[in-house]
C-alpha cells in the first residue's frame, strides 16, 4: 500500500535540497537566471508537497481515498515535468515553440493534482 504522506514529504525534501543547491550556485556566481526554477522547486516541490504530506498524515480518511493516489501522481509528475521544462526555458536549451506547450501540459497536471486534493478534502474531511 502506498504511503502518500511519507512519499510527499520525502520527495518534497529532495526538491528542497536541489532548490537550495541552485540558490547556493546563484549567490556567489551572481547569475540569477535560474531564480524562477529555484522558486518553483522550493514552493511547489517542497512547501506545497510537504503541506500535502502533513495533511494526509493528519487526516487518514483522505490518505485512504483513491483520490490521494491520483493527486500524488498527477501532482508529482506535473511538478517534475514543469521544473525540467522550466530549466530548458530559462537556459534557452530548447525551442520555445516546443517547450512552452510541453510546460503547459505539466502545469495542467499540477492543477489537476491540486483540484483532486481539494475534492478529496471536500469528500473526506469531517
Amino acid at each position: 500500500m502506498m504511503n502518500v504522506s511519507r512519499n510527499f514529504v520525502l520527495i518534497g525534501t529532495l526538491y528542497l535540497i536541489v532548490g537550495l543547491l541552485i540558490g547556493m550556485y546563484m549567490a556567489p556566481s551572481e547569475d540569477f537566471t535560474l531564480a524562477p526554477l529555484h522558486a518553483h522547486m522550493n514552493l511547489l516541490g517542497f512547501v506545497l508537497a510537504t503541506i500535502f504530506g502533513l495533511a494526509y498524515k493528519v487526516f487518514p480518511d483522505m490518505a485512504a481515498s483513491g483520490l490521494a493516489k491520483v493527486h500524488f501522481w498527477a501532482y508529482e509528475i506535473g511538478v517534475l515535468g514543469l521544473v525540467i521544462a522550466l530549466y530548458f526555458i530559462l537556459t534557452q536549451k530548447a525551442d520555445p515553440a516546443v517547450i512552452g506547450p510541453v510546460a503547459a501540459i505539466f502545469e495542467v497536471l499540477v492543477v489537476i493534482g491540486v483540484v483532486t486534493f481539494g475534492w478529496n478534502a471536500y469528500k473526506n474531511l469531517k
